[in-house]
């Protein structure tokens, strides 16, 4: 999807988004919900910022993957310490299980249809330990975008500056922005763009999909960014928490 982009992934979004503080509030969610949590699963982690942060500052040990080969190569200078590989999160197959798996930044919208979703759930259960948690920030619900609404975002560093013109278009269930950018660096000005395509899906739709993959999950509708969070456990193991015949762990490192 960033094709054009990947390697100015950072410099765009240092503008507007606080990683920092996003790792901070995850890294405290982890130890609210799951006090034991070592290991960190970040699907479609981009350039790898949300890993390096939590590794770095908190202590988890945290791989990641994603499906842009560009994005994989950056978190994997960003963290060394960690495994990173290129996979689609509908369908990837991973040699351990992890303590909790993040997917974050409403990469999940990426996959367009609830069919889609509900596979990708079952997936990041099949790599989940028994008493694990998943955690998922979406995009928006179906009526909350403004398809008039134009937005611009410039970010500069190192005599590159990147402006990014954002435009948004509905088409029933999809979300389909344009992003046109405006580069200029020691080469000159250049100029391109991509399109993203997002599913919109409604609260009651994500919620089913969660249960249809085998999990049981909490909704925040605020999250990390006001876009909303999921917190999900495998179903099986939530019965046993709330019969008091399974613990959470409580030896948080």
């Amino acid at each position: 999807m960033f094709t054009e982009s990947a390697e100015l992934y950072d410099l765009v979004y240092s503008s507007f988004k606080d990683y920092g503080a996003e790792a901070a509030q995850i890294a405290t969610l982890l130890c609210t919900v799951h006090p034991g949590c070592k290991t960190v699963l970040d699907v479609a982690c981009g350039t790898g910022e949300h890993a390096r942060l939590l590794a770095a500052n908190y202590g988890f040990a945290v791989d990641g993957l994603d499906l842009d080969p560009q994005f994989v190569q950056i978190a994997r200078k960003k963290h060394p310490a960690g495994q990173f590989i290129q996979a689609d999160m509908v369908d990837f197959q991973l040699p351990q299980r992890y303590d909790a798996i993040v997917c974050l930044f409403s990469s999940i919208g990426y996959l367009c249809t609830l069919d889609r979703v509900i596979r990708a759930l079952r997936c990041f259960r099949e790599h989940l330990a028994p008493d694990g948690v998943i955690i998922v920030e979406p995009w928006f619900a179906p009526g909350v975008l403004d398809p008039n609404r134009v937005s611009r975002n410039t970010g500069e560093a190192a005599g590159i500056k990147v402006e990014r013109l954002n435009q948004i278009e509905i088409n029933g269930p999809i979300s389909r922005i344009r992003f046109d950018y405006v580069i200029t660096d020691a080469t000159g000005v250049r100029e391109t763009s991509e399109i993203h395509e997002l599913g919109l899906f409604t609260p009651e739709e994500m919620l089913q999909s969660f249960k249809a993959a085998g999990l049981d999950v909490q909704h925040d509708p605020k999250g990390l960014t006001g876009r909303g969070l999921y917190v999900a456990r495998i179903a099986a193991y939530a019965a046993r928490l709330l019969s008091g015949s399974a613990r959470p762990p409580t030896n948080y490192r």
